[in-house]
Order: C-alpha cells, then structure tokens, then sequence
C-alpha cells in the first residue's frame, strides 16, 4: 500500500531529532533548567547586520509582488551571476551563472546532485565520520553506500578508499569542515585524494565524482583553510548552505555549483535541473536567494564558537574525555570511555546532557557534541561532564 522504505523513514526519527524531542518534552516536565541540549547544530550566534538590514530593505520596497514571485527553477539569473563572480574572485575559479543550481539549503543540493548522478547499481563512497542523512539520499535514489572507515585523527583512509572504488563508483561524498568531528581535510589529503580518483579513473575507464558538502566553510579557526576542491579535482560538485555561515538554517537557502572544468559538466547540470523538477526541488526562496546574493562578504561572529569551542574542548579533557582539539564547524566528537557510543549518550540522557551517539555517522565509540550553544549552557554543565566521566571509574 505505501512506498516500505519512505514508511520506515517516516516512523523513526534520526538520533538528532529524537534526543532533540527527548529535552523538549523533559523540559516541559521538569522544566528548562534540566535540560543541556548539545545535540543539534543550531547557530546560537544571530544573522550578521547585513542580513537583518537587507532584509528590510527588500520587504518595504514598493514592487513586493516580484520579491514574492518565482524565480527561473534554477534560480534568478542575477543571484546565480552574482555568485558564481564571488567563487570566481575568492577560489579562482572560473564558474559561470549557468553552472549554480539554488537549492532549498545543502540537503536539497545533496539530494539533486545524488539523483543527478544515480543510475540503477551505482555505489557512492561516504569516509566516515559523516553526517547521517548522506545514506538516505543515497538509498532513495536507488543506489548503494560504502562506508570507508577515517583513522585516528579523523582523516580518511585513503588506502581502504582507494581500495573500495571500482566500476559501479559514481561519486565520493565529503564533508569539511567535518559534521560530527569538526575535522578540516589538509591541502595534503584533498591532493592525495585527488591522484587516487584520477588514477583509478584511468585504470577503470570511469568518472568518478566528487561531492564536496561544505555548509560549514566559513566557520573554521586558528588559521585553518578550507581547499576548495574544484581547484583540485575537477570532476567535483559544491553543495552549499548559508545555514551557518549566515545563521539561517530556518531559511532553507543554498546552491549546487558545477565545476566548469568537470568532464560533460553542461549535460551534468541540465540532469541536476532534471533532478530538481523530479523531486520538486524548483525556485528557491526568491526572497532569500536576493538576501544572500547581497551579503556574500558577511561573516557569524567566529569568536563566540571558537570561545565556545575551548571552553568545552578544556573542561571535557579535565573531566579526563579524550576529544580532538576543535578545527572548523561547531562540533567536538568525544571518545567513549568504553568504546560504547550508545550507552554513553543514555549515561548523559540521565544527568540532563543530550549528545548523539556516534553510531549514525559510522563512527561507533565516539559521541558528537554541539557547541553552537549559550556560554553558560557549557558552565552550568560542565560539573555534569565531571560526574559522567568519573560514572565511568
């Protein structure tokens, strides 16, 4: 009667949303204060001026029919151009207007570029640790992930990834600054990756992708640069939110760009159209999409994660948890004393701390930390932090 697998995605939650429902209704109970939520990546630091300015500009301009009315399906041609000029001027690159595909936020990319590339018995690569949704999109397109495992320090494994492609590859998905790690892939690592995908495309006779899943570009720290990688690879896609680096995850806005140097990169975007139409991906917010293109240089306040970042990064390791120093995105990942990801994030769940086990990113032993919160929330639990480590003595 119903489509099983949309059914079973309907009837249970990801381990995000459930712990996030879990303190919304133990708040109600036992009230706010019971609650240290750091289980969801929500920016705690406002939108920048420009946003709430341009905003406010647009809305009290006297033509709001067309700042309310579609936009082409690909997006408004003016947006797109102005886009494509600001990856020009910042990477180098020379994109063009018809090569950017606005997109409801990164998940909307996600899933048209994977739809784009999918064809019945197609595998995509996911180096773990990755953000959990990668395998539903893949699965609802009808193709197949392999999970590569990441080594110590959270830097894929190259050798099994190599190891792992062969003719039904289609495309690796990568995410740096990393969601749940925070992990941010050295120039080093993009350019090995990028000689194995070049030699195995010789040996195979096949084009393998890259998908390069950046919402969290712009929030990296101490010094730390993003590789852009169609500077390095050229068969790659960019799928980008301005989620985080805007502080507008509620406002869905975002865009898939094509490298123009990938091989049939026109035929590739016209199939990310197809895609879109398909799956009803078409006309992001017009509203947005002008918002956007008009704060491109704007920028969250950094020092507020970065402050956030090492406070919790210093008071978990002098509750004696090992994590790695914080790199980019919001997140620190914390090693499980036990190696029980699951269990641990149960421990938490009964002293009031929601972190998310690390099993839904292929990364079992390790629990994801969200640090896109108020400083005092990281105070007031961090005696919290200190019984549950020593739960575990």
């Amino acid at each position: 009667m119903f489509n099983r697998y949309m059914l079973e995605l309907g009837s249970k939650r990801s381990a995000i949303r459930e712990l996030h429902e879990f303190g919304r209704l133990r708040a109600e109970s036992l009230g706010a204060d019971s609650v240290f939520d750091f289980s969801i990546g929500n920016p705690s630091v406002p939108p920048p001026d420009c946003v709430r300015q341009t905003i406010k500009r647009l809305v009290s301009a006297s033509d709001s029919v067309a700042l309310h009315s579609y936009t082409s399906a690909q997006g408004s041609e003016e947006v797109r151009k102005t886009i494509a000029d600001d990856i020009k001027q910042r990477f180098g690159v020379n994109m063009r207007a018809d090569l950017i595909y606005m997109t409801c936020g990164a998940s909307a990319a996600l899933t048209a570029i994977i739809n784009a590339l999918a064809e019945e018995g197609d595998e995509f690569i996911l180096p773990a640790p990755y953000f959990p949704e990668y395998t539903v999109y893949v699965t609802a397109a009808g193709a197949k992930h392999i999970d590569i495992p990441f080594k110590g320090n959270f830097d894929i494994d190259l050798d099994a990834l190599e190891a792992a492609i062969n003719k039904r590859t289609k495309a690796i998905i990568i995410n740096s600054p990393n969601n749940p790690s925070g992990k941010v892939y050295s120039e080093d690592m993009i350019l090995r990756l990028a000689e194995i995908l070049e030699r195995k495309n010789r040996e195979l006779g096949i084009t393998v992708y890259v998908i390069a899943d950046e919402p969290y570009r712009e929030l990296v720290f101490n010094g730390q640069k993003v590789p852009f990688v169609m500077n390095y690879y050229k068969n790659t896609a960019v799928c980008y939110s301005y989620s985080k680096s805007l502080s507008l995850p509620g406002e869905r806005i975002g865009y898939i760009a094509v490298s123009p140097e990938a091989e049939n990169a026109d035929e590739l975007y016209l199939a990310i159209l197809g895609a879109g139409r398909a799956l009803g991906f078409v006309c992001a917010p017009t509203l947005f999409q002008q918002v956007v293109a008009k704060c491109l240089d704007a920028r969250p306040d950094l020092d507020i994660y970065r402050h956030n970042g090492k406070l919790l990064y210093d008071e978990l390791t002098a509750a004696g948890f090992e994590c790695a120093p914080p790199e980019g995105a919001f997140y620190l990942f914390v090693k499980a004393p036990d190696g029980n990801s699951q269990a641990m994030s149960e421990r938490a769940k009964q002293l009031g701390i929601l972190i998310v086990p690390g099993d839904d990113f292929a990364a079992k032993g390790y629990c994801r930390v969200a640090y896109c919160v108020d400083e005092s929330l990281i105070l007031r639990a961090a005696p919290l932090f200190k019984k549950l480590a020593d739960s575990y003595k």
